[in-house]
C-alpha cells in the first residue's frame, strides 16, 4: 500500500514563494518516479514537475521552468516542490504521484492560490 501526504500549500501574492512537501509512506527509492500535477478549475490536470529516484533526473512543464524546483529527502521520504516567482496562473490544487510497479498513486492535493 502507498499512501501520499502533501502539504504546504496556501495563499500567496504573485512573486511570492511556498514549498510543498509530499510524505510517502516507506522509501521512495521503492518507486520509479514522483511527480507533482495540478489542476485548476475547469481545466484538465496537468503535469508540472517528475524526478526519476534511481538517477536523480528531473523535468518539468515549460511553464514552470525556472521557477519551481522538485528535490527530495531521501531520509525523510519526501518530495518536494519549491516555487518560486509565482503567478495568479499558478492558481490550482497541487497533487503529488508515484509510479510503482506499473501502478500510479495520488495524494489528496494541496491547494495553492495566487493572488495578483
Amino acid at each position: 500500500q502507498v499512501q501520499l501526504v502533501e502539504s504546504g500549500g496556501g495563499l500567496v501574492q504573485a512573486g511570492g514563494s511556498l514549498r510543498l512537501s509530499c510524505a510517502a509512506s516507506g522509501t521512495i527509492f521503492r518507486f520509479n518516479a514522483m511527480g507533482w500535477y495540478r489542476q485548476a478549475p475547469g481545466k484538465q490536470r496537468e503535469l508540472v514537475a517528475t524526478l526519476f529516484t534511481l538517477g536523480g533526473n528531473t523535468n518539468y512543464a515549460d511553464s514552470v521552468k525556472g521557477r519551481f524546483t522538485i528535490s527530495r529527502d531521501n531520509a525523510k521520504n519526501t518530495v518536494y516542490l519549491q516555487m518560486n516567482s509565482l503567478k495568479p496562473e499558478d492558481t490550482a490544487i497541487y497533487y503529488c504521484n508515484a509510479d510503482f510497479v506499473g501502478r500510479v498513486y495520488w495524494g489528496q492535493g494541496t491547494q495553492v492560490t495566487v493572488s495578483s
